[in-house]
């Protein structure tokens, strides 16, 4: 009886060596891959990084020459006189009495907008919604500026007759209006971003929509919301051709919507588009600027930062 010897099969060099090729190939797209998206992360990075070092340049050269305490606690901003003063509390108190009337507007609406189109909206209703409330944030700014100038502003003056033809208060409400959609959408998705599973087990307690909507359904999702708030009010701080078209860029302190004023943003415009020769103490007073609401900026964000980790659930 003679054994019976099993040979093991072996598979072709070629093949082998395919395999590797292939292998190797993938690998190298892989890497040429991460290589792209690390670069584009350091392009942002690398600009964030410039414009603070440029802003931070040149407002050092600025405080050369002006004391901090004067551009803090100045009453005035002239900077363009030749009694020159640097009081940014000035354009400070029309920044804030803008965005206040704009979030006066835009929390509420858009709070509301975005219960209803996450809790209430048929569907059908909700995709025809959606769109027309993302175009409303789509239409440029300066539309809304002289919207707020020919439209509002006469509309206003059958009401408070006395109310002048450059004010906050036309801006700010037209402010609120271009911020809803960037609250509204960003809340709405927040709140579809809960578990249903909270949701049926309101409704298994005996809830109402609305009950389950306000009491369980926004505190669970009350990190998105917050951050759709903080980004309303950067976009509100942020505003430049609302308010200088509709608001006068007239430097007043003033915490009355009602007057007219100016705020960072439109002081900047107003200098950037002027006849100032570089280097001067008037057109570094735009660097100065820049950096207060930068740092405004960066207050809310890092606000919003601690909203989300303090009000973030895992489910």
């Amino acid at each position: 009886m003679s054994a019976t010897v099993t040979v093991p099969h072996v598979m072709p060099t070629a093949n082998v060596s395919d395999r590797l090729r292939k292998k190797a190939s993938r690998h190298m797209k892989e890497r040429v891959i991460e290589f792209l998206l690390f670069g584009a992360a350091m392009i942002s990075v690398f600009t964030t990084v410039a414009i603070v070092y440029i802003l931070v340049k040149e407002s050092w050269i600025f405080f050369e020459t002006v004391p901090l305490t004067d551009f803090l606690f100045d009453t005035q901003w002239t900077p363009l006189f030749d009694d020159a003063h640097y009081g940014i509390m000035v354009l400070l108190s029309g920044t804030i009495t803008s965005s206040a009337v704009a979030l006066l507007v835009a929390i509420p609406l858009g709070t509301v907008i975005a219960i209803y189109l996450s809790e209430f909206a048929p569907f059908t209703v909700r995709e025809i919604a959606k769109p027309f409330l993302e175009l409303l944030g789509g239409v440029p700014t300066i539309v809304y500026g002289y919207f707020a100038l020919v439209f509002l502003t006469p509309l206003l003056q059958k009401i408070y007759p006395d109310l002048p033809g450059f004010n906050l208060l036309s801006a700010g409400l037209v402010m609120g209006i271009m911020i809803i959609p960037y609250v509204a959408s960003l809340s709405e998705d927040a709140m579809r971003a809960v578990p249903m599973a909270l949701r049926e087990g309101s409704y298994a307690m005996g809830a109402t929509r609305l009950q389950t909507a306000l009491r369980v359904v926004m505190p669970a999702a009350t990190s998105g919301i917050a951050s759709a708030y903080i980004l309303g009010i950067s976009r509100a701080v942020g505003e430049t051709m609302i308010l200088a078209v509709a608001a006068g860029m007239q430097p007043n302190l003033t915490f009355n919507p009602a007057d007219s004023g100016a705020t960072i943003t439109s002081f900047i415009v107003q200098v950037a588009l002027g006849d100032l020769p570089h280097g001067s103490i008037g057109y570094q007073t735009i660097f100065a600027a820049g950096l207060t609401l930068m740092l405004m900026t960066l207050s809310f964000n890092l606000l919003g930062y601690y909203l989300r980790k303090k009000y973030r659930e895992v489910y």
